[in-house]
């Protein structure tokens, strides 16, 4: 057991840590690709949708029963929805990553991209610090529940928790991007940007931390198969309400059903081959 909880607490970090992946394509590339990341985030909606029906439901209804395992489904929606509600949506990471884009790309095309660095970027641009701050906050908040999927998954089958990770972790590097991108616009403080970001993913260990300090005194086999049904509500959900309108936003509807289509058919493959 002990050696299962290491390797959930690991698998939590690198997966919240990945947003220092998305701090780094902002602050070293000069456009991001919209495709690939419309296509990334369809297929970790696939992965994430596909695996809550098809494994984590089934094991929390084989563990808990019928009725509380649907019940505990919907527990797992609805925290994260209040969540969502807590967080206005003007400040989702999901939803402004796009117009910062591109208004940076705009004042490169205008010659601006050398003067990052300079007051006349922190003078122009004193709104993008507080949205990139904000974003910072609202990324943390959002990333505990993804903390607890990642960690709970893992708790049930290592195996298992990797995919999650996984998908958690491509889920976060545009938001890594949503961060970096206007502190970095507005600051041109490359170290600054990166580190934010970075640090951003960290309340994912520290979510899966909480709530093992919660659960550890209970800890059973039933409580990790109910703790499944909540997990594939958590979920569908952020797939639901945050992952495809995203990947919609950067990509036409055909990429990211294709993503979506190719989430669902690795995790598919991936279950049988496990």
């Amino acid at each position: 057991m002990e050696q299962q909880l290491a390797y959930a607490f690991l698998f939590t970090l690198l997966a919240g840590l990945s947003t220092g992946i998305g701090g780094l394509i902002m602050v070293f590339s000069k456009k991001p690709s919209k495709t690939g990341l419309s296509i990334s985030l369809g297929a970790s909606a696939g992965v994430m949708i596909y695996v809550s029906f098809m494994d984590l439901l089934p094991l929390g209804i084989e563990s808990v029963g019928e009725v509380l395992g649907i019940l505990l489904l919907f527990v797992g929606m609805a925290l994260t929805m209040i969540i969502d509600w807590i967080i206005p949506k003007v400040e989702n990471p999901h939803h402004n990553m796009g117009e910062c884009l591109i208004e940076s790309n705009v004042d490169k095309k205008n010659g601006d991209e050398e003067s990052l660095s300079s007051s006349h970027k922190q003078t122009s641009h004193p709104q993008m610090l507080k949205t990139g701050t904000l974003t910072a906050i609202t990324l943390a908040i959002h990333n505990f529940p993804e903390g607890l999927a990642a960690f709970g998954s893992t708790l049930a089958d290592i195996q298992l928790g990797i995919v999650i990770s996984i998908a958690v972790a491509i889920h976060n590097i545009p938001e890594g991007i949503a961060v970096a991108c206007p502190i970095y616009f507005a600051t041109g403080d490359k170290k600054k940007a990166f580190k934010i970001s970075f640090l951003s993913g960290l309340t994912e260990p520290l979510g899966a931390l909480i709530g093992y300090a919660f659960l550890a005194p209970f800890l059973t086999d039933q409580l990790i198969g109910g703790m499944m049904s909540v997990i594939s509500g958590i979920m569908i959900y952020i797939s639901l309400d945050e992952l495809i309108p995203a990947a919609h936003s950067y990509g036409r509807g055909d990429q990211v059903v294709l993503g979506i289509v190719l989430g669902m058919a690795i995790m598919a493959v991936s279950l049988l081959l496990l």
